[in-house]
């Protein structure tokens, strides 16, 4: 599905912060209770995760700031991207996509359904 673009959103780099240690899920749970939490699960391997992170790179906009972007380079640290998995009850699935709200996960996609458009609900 292809998302219209509004004229009106300014694109902007992502500032991506780096998820490396099973530690930060922690910390991930906590910020999201006041502001949302993208955690990003991407394969250096996989042609369709690059799709989605260029997607991702495109696609983001200035309000989508309010939300704090995580990348997990899922090759590099597997046992944090098992440990996603067992800390938000969210299979595995890659590339994919986790926002995190209030404390809970809100939302989750995977593949060709990885967009900034859902991300909008949380900005």
């Amino acid at each position: 599905m292809f998302w219209k673009k509004s004229n009106t959103e300014k694109r902007v780099a992502i500032e991506w912060q780096k998820l490396t240690t099973i530690e930060q899920l922690q910390n991930l749970k906590e910020e999201s209770k006041t502001q949302p939490v993208l955690i990003f699960k991407h394969s250096i391997r996989c042609s369709i995760s690059s799709m989605a992170l260029s997607r991702l790179e495109r696609e983001w906009s200035e309000e989508l700031n309010k939300i704090t972007p995580y990348y997990l380079d899922l090759i590099t640290y597997r046992q944090v991207s098992n440990a996603v998995e067992t800390e938000f009850g969210v299979y595995h699935e890659s590339p994919q996509m986790i926002v995190l709200n209030g404390g809970e996960v809100v939302f989750d996609a995977s593949h060709m359904s990885i967009s900034t458009e859902p991300l909008k609900k949380w900005a």
